[in-house]
This record gives C-alpha cells, structure tokens and sequence, in this order.
C-alpha cells in the first residue's frame, strides 16, 4: 500500500504540473517586434500571392486590396502595376517563382527596404445543402530586403456569414437563400469583398499581434 508521503508527493506534483498548463495557456507568447523596429522599414514590394485554392482570381484579388491597409499605415508601397508588368517583362509570372527570388535582387531591382510574401489558403465558396459560405483565409511575411531576415508573419481569415442567423423563414427559407447565394456566387466572384476583410485584417497596422506603423503615419512614434 503506498505510503502518505509518496500519495502528497503524487498530488503535489500533479498539481505543479496543472499549474503549469493552465499558465502556459493564460500567457501565450507575444510576437517579438525586435527586429522589425531594427529594420525600420519605409516602402515595401507586394509580391504576388501564391494561391492554394483552385480559384484562378484569388492572387489578382487580394493583390489588388492589399495596398491600401499597408499606405494607411504608414508605408510607401511599389506600385501594384509597375511590379507586375517589371516581372512580366522579365519572364516572371508565376507568384511561386517570384518568392523563390533572393531578397537582394528585389532589393537591386525595386529598391524597396521590405518585401510582404501573402499566401492564400482558401478562397471561394462551399455549398451545402440549406447554406454556403464564401471564406478566405490568408497568411503573410515580411521580409527585409536589405538582410533577408524575416521582420514579421500573421493570418487572418473572413466569411461572409459572420454574424449571419439563418433560423428566420425555417427551412424552406433558408433553402431558397442557399439557392440564391448560389447563383449569385456562380455569377460574380463573391468572394472578392470577403478578400478585403481578409487582407485588411491581416494588413491592419497597430492591431494586436499586427504589422508596426510606418514612418509616414501619425502613429509612428507609438511603435
């Protein structure tokens, strides 16, 4: 029969070891902004995203919102067209083969300070039978140009049925709304103004876990 001390030794530890989970969950780690604030970068080069979804569109959808949440927060950002049309003349259409690029010949070629990486991993909608949804969800890295080394990373993800209550109408009327957000979406890329959620969300500067201000914006000092 086990002793007492050994049955308060197995409780103690039981409980160190509950404490130590519950703190672990409770504090999770922030993100270290060390190098970014370093680096202080003015002007970045958007890369076209690499898509993971069978949607064609998502790259030119989400490239084509990304430039405003990153202007509003205080940085120059190269211009959408003039970066596409410099790949393009170079044989570089392919938003794989651009990542694969070294940081120094951006650098050399746009003379930005930072590159931003956006990988999209879902974009569209998927049907069920009494409701769809239309979901994109992206993630992005930034990169100093200067040294290569990696200045900041998040992700952020939209639906447009956040907040939605179907319940109204019972079942027949959520079918019919099902049906007509179907032809809808089949007819227009809906997922398009999901995608500026998304990328707002995810290149919102001052937001927790978010991209730092640039030196262009009022903020700036409160980096």
């Amino acid at each position: 029969m086990p002793s007492t001390f050994f049955l308060r030794t197995l409780k103690f530890g039981a409980l160190l070891a509950v404490s130590a989970w519950l703190v672990g969950c409770a504090a999770p780690k922030s993100k270290d902004y060390s190098a970014f604030r370093a680096a202080k970068p003015a002007s970045i080069l958007v890369l076209p995203p690499t898509n993971d979804s069978p949607e064609l569109q998502a790259s030119a959808s989400v490239l084509s919102q990304a430039t405003l949440p990153l202007a509003e927060g205080g940085y120059y950002v190269m211009p959408v067209t003039l970066v596409s049309e410099t790949f393009r003349q170079n044989g570089m259409e392919i938003a794989h083969d651009i990542h694969e690029l070294p940081p120094a010949k951006l650098k050399e070629i746009f003379g930005a300070d930072a590159a931003l990486y956006i990988r999209i991993t879902k974009y569209g909608t998927s049907y069920q039978v009494i409701q769809s949804a239309t979901v994109v969800s992206a993630e992005a890295k930034l990169v100093d140009l200067r040294t290569g080394a990696q200045l900041w990373d998040g992700r952020a993800t939209a639906s447009n049925q956040e907040g939605n209550n179907n319940s109204g109408g019972g079942l027949l009327g959520m079918l019919v709304t099902a049906l007509v957000n179907q032809v809808i979406s089949s007819a227009t890329d809906a997922a398009h103004p999901v995608a500026g959620i998304t990328t707002n969300r995810l290149l919102t500067a001052g937001t927790p876990d978010g991209l730092l201000y640039g030196p262009r914006s009022p903020h700036y000092s409160k980096n």
